[in-house]
């Protein structure tokens, strides 16, 4: 298990890029949370697990890395994918594994990109 949140990130987006739930899962703690700010928090080791399994159905995602940067217990990660979407993740490290992430990213052009159903317009809810 790599053990600095740089080398931490960099077996993450390895995993990621394989597409590998698994050895994602393994990456966060038992009581990790994952909180894409374009969706809900998520909790949980095996919920991530999920989280993942499901993203990876859904659409081909890749994470080309841009920038890492490490500052104590934290990671952050800077990225792209093969089609312009750009996005940037912090990772709390906690003993060798992920116990928090936040990323930012623009949902409603990765759903395009992806050719996925787009949420309801305001206008489309009255």
């Amino acid at each position: 298990m790599p053990s600095t949140p740089k080398a931490v990130v960099a077996a993450w987006v390895e995993a990621f890029n394989r597409k590998d739930v698994d050895a994602l899962a393994a990456l966060y703690t038992e009581d990790a949370v994952n909180h894409q700010v374009a969706e809900a928090p998520v909790e949980g080791r095996e919920a991530i697990r999920a989280m993942f399994a499901a993203g990876f159905a859904a659409a081909e995602m890749v994470c080309i890395v841009e920038n890492c940067f490490e500052d104590g217990a934290w990671a952050i990660l800077e990225w792209r994918d093969p089609l312009g979407l750009r996005g940037c993740g912090f990772f709390h490290v906690v003993g060798g594994r992920i116990a928090f992430q936040r990323g930012y990213w623009d949902k409603l052009s990765f759903l395009r990109q992806h050719g996925l159903p787009l949420p309801p317009t305001r206008e489309s809810r009255r």
